[in-house]
């Protein structure tokens, strides 16, 4: 039986009583119009439960990437500042060797994990950590006390199998060097290993549980009896599924009446030109993603139910979220790079899609679905790429509930972990000055006592490998140039505009000129090294 809900009477009668129990849920590569709760069609009733019994958020931003998404989340900061400022290698740039470019966490900050532990909290991670290799760098060495860590970005959902030409999975239980549990499924064992974590651990501490899910990143993979659920499903094509998904939102509040579909990015083939085979494949990856989703909502659904049966629920917070965009890689078929080592390794034939021996992704086409309302999608910094679901329930969550549109990031949810658990973030840490959060509490938010999260005149800015936004209020600029050049920069207004088709920079030239002026700020603040044309 899984999770029905509580009574939400139960939680405000608790609501004052000692610091809450903090968890928090990341889906990987989840795009922004795949849950039921935000327009979707794959059946995800645990998270739409979380949903209507707390808050739903429309206008979340994260980074492009789930590495640098990673960094904010722990560090309440920019992943410059964190050391994610590229994900990718930075050999033979000016980058190389610089602060900002490390590509694990540093010391630059603390991480929200060590703060609660240090304060009595106990430390839970399950999943993906995609933060550093080495010992010094592992969830165990930043806070978290219990872990079972992928460290890699990606994995086989199955197996130990490589996925990378040159990057072997690698796992972690603690400080211990692990395999995984061959034959498992994923998302089963990072569910059983968060609830065994949370079982032995002492019912008189809060805990703080930090479980993330590698579903439904690539390959696309699902166990057997997931694995014909959406069979027929998605036989009308992906430029269908995104008109349908679109008007869903509209319907459900998530964008406005009047929003409308950006155009159709040029390198997807209009479904009408594929041939009888070529829907017949499409339509499946599609059906493989959904069952993914499907599958990971019911293990959502798991902890739920185990947490109001161990009588935890009612003093927990619960946080889900996406990391960044719908992911629009297709490694499988690239002629070099990646490809060769997938197709000598994988069998992405027909009757073996889906399977621990497949190695499938969805591509560009369907991500375009998974991304509407919005321009492109992961990778990029435009809203496409940084938007995602989030989702907060549970207790403290006071505020009468339904579509937030209050503006939000994920550098703001370490300040909100901290306030919850009465923790200052410390001008120094063994002795070392710490980078301030650049983050802010939602706290007072969702307990219904503000009104917004951030100033009128709050910027988020970010950056990376080229990919850079600042937003400020309404207006954002953004640069996604290939090759790079800094002087590409558009300008939009979000609020008449969300999908980012008509770049207003020459009609609105005061604007654009404070928006640079703000992007220069940014870069100087957080240390961006401009990254050189053409690399």
């Amino acid at each position: 039986m899984l999770f029905t809900g509580v009574n939400n009477s139960v939680w405000a009668q608790s609501k004052h009583n000692g610091r809450p129990n903090i968890l928090l849920i990341v889906a990987d590569d989840l795009g922004y119009t795949d849950l039921g709760c935000y327009g979707g069609d794959i059946k995800t009733p645990q998270i739409d439960l979380l949903a209507r019994q707390g808050l739903q958020f429309t206008n979340f931003h994260t980074s492009p990437l789930c590495a640098p998404t990673r960094s904010m989340i722990l560090s309440g900061n920019d992943n410059h500042v964190a050391g994610m400022g590229s994900m990718f290698s930075v050999k033979g740039t000016p980058r190389e060797g610089k602060p900002g470019y490390e590509q694990h966490l540093t010391d630059r900050i603390v991480t929200v994990a060590q703060l609660l532990k240090d304060s009595g909290y106990q430390t839970f991670m399950a999943g993906k950590w995609h933060l550093g290799y080495e010992d010094a760098y592992i969830p165990y060495a930043k806070g978290f006390e219990k872990s079972f860590a992928l460290l890699n970005g990606g994995a086989n959902h199955f197996n130990n199998s490589q996925v990378f030409v040159d990057e072997p999975p690698q796992y972690r239980l603690d400080n211990q060097v692990v395999l995984f549990p061959e034959g498992s499924f994923s998302t089963d064992v990072y569910t059983e290993k968060m609830i065994s974590f949370i079982k032995t651990g002492a019912k008189d501490k809060p805990f703080f549980a930090y479980l993330t899910y590698t579903a439904p990143h690539w390959p696309l993979q699902v166990p057997e009896d997931y694995i014909d659920k959406y069979r027929g499903k998605y036989d009308m094509g992906y430029d269908s599924l995104r008109v349908i998904r679109f008007n869903r939102q509209k319907a459900a509040g998530i964008i406005s009446s009047d929003a409308t579909l950006p155009p159709r990015t040029s390198r997807i083939k209009p479904w009408a030109q594929l041939s009888a085979e070529e829907k017949k494949i499409e339509s499946r990856k599609m059906e493989l993603y959904a069952a993914m989703v499907d599958n990971l909502d019911h293990h959502i659904g798991q902890v739920m139910q185990y947490l109001k049966e161990s009588k935890q629920l009612d003093n927990t917070i619960i946080f889900f979220m996406s990391d960044n965009g719908a992911a629009a890689e297709d490694f499988y078929n690239l002629p070099r790079g990646f490809g060769p080592f997938l197709r000598e390794h994988y069998d992405n034939s027909f009757e073996n899609m889906g399977k621990a021996s497949s190695f499938v992704s969805y591509g560009p086409q369907w991500a375009q679905a998974g991304a509407a309302p919005f321009k492109l999608f992961k990778y990029y910094a435009t809203e496409g790429g940084i938007v995602t679901p989030l989702i907060i329930s549970g207790k403290h969550v006071e505020r009468k509930g339904g579509v937030q549109t209050t503006f939000i990031n994920v550098m703001d949810l370490a300040p909100t972990f901290l306030e919850l658990a009465n923790i200052k973030y410390p001008d120094l840490y063994n002795n070392k000055k710490m980078a301030p959060m650049l983050g802010e509490s939602c706290l007072s938010f969702i307990m219904g006592k503000s009104n917004t999260i951030h100033q009128s005149n709050y910027v988020y800015g970010l950056e990376h490998d080229g990919q850079c936004l600042v937003i400020k209020g309404t207006w954002k600029i953004t640069n996604i140039s290939q090759p790079f050049d800094e002087t590409a920069f558009a300008l939009y207004n979000l609020a008449e505009d969300p999908g980012e088709s008509n770049d207003i920079s020459k009609s609105h030239p005061k604007k654009f000129k404070e928006m640079m002026i703000e992007w220069e700020i940014f870069k100087k603040k957080t240390g961006v090294i401009p990254k050189e044309k053409g690399k």
